[in-house]
């Protein structure tokens, strides 16, 4: 594992203990996108399939199961716990996720390294990951109301891609027969989505 993966994998670790931080302290998710949480929710589930079947290394699961249920336990936050769920702002976080979970599984389905069923919900979750941040994004513009937390959670969520994009190139360089465009594609259109106003496989990442 190189630099620039791992400390991407941090970087990653700690945008979600800030994240949870945040509401389990403050026992608040205002200026939290539902949305966002759901679909990150959905990218875990659907990327990490392998985790009983394939073992890569002891950090490689721990990893996974620590954003399996970081996910999964923030979005049972928003919707279940009663003192958090009242400070969710409803009516602001209304992007319709729908519409970008149904080209994600039409991508995945016609573009993908191997036509399997792990495969193609692999590439899924890479899709899906690329865009899942819009909604916190629309609901950062809409109510203009960012507290230190929230926006430190944004600007960690991109320094993780950053840091990955890197790891991509440096394993471009430094290993031999190592391209993965789809990969690659997904990393660059998540980083270029993110507006910054707002302060398995060996192959594979968390």
């Amino acid at each position: 594992m190189n630099i620039f993966r791992l400390a991407g994998d941090m970087t990653h670790l700690a945008s979600v203990l800030v994240l949870l931080l945040k509401i389990h302290t403050i026992k608040s998710c205002a200026g939290i996108s539902l949305k966002t949480q759901e679909l990150y929710a959905i990218v875990f589930a659907t990327r990490y399939l392998d985790i009983f079947t394939d073992f890569i290394s002891l950090y490689n699961t721990v990893m996974k199961l620590v954003f399996l249920g970081s996910s999964f336990s923030i979005v049972w936050y928003i919707r279940e716990h009663k003192i958090v769920r009242r400070s969710y702002d409803k009516d602001q976080d209304t992007f319709r996720h729908v519409f970008l979970l149904l080209p994600c599984v039409f991508l995945a389905l016609i573009i993908n390294e191997k036509f399997t069923f792990k495969e193609v919900l692999w590439t899924f979750s890479l899709y899906l990951e690329a865009v899942a941040i819009l909604p916190q994004l629309v609901l950062l513009q809409r109510t203009r109301n960012i507290d230190n937390l929230t926006g430190q959670y944004v600007l960690l969520l991109g320094a993780y891609r950053a840091l990955y994009i890197l790891n991509w190139i440096y394993r471009y360089f430094t290993e031999p027969h190592y391209v993965h465009w789809i990969l690659a594609g997904g990393y660059l259109v998540e980083f270029a989505s993110k507006d910054y106003k707002c302060t398995g496989q060996a192959y594979m990442p968390l």
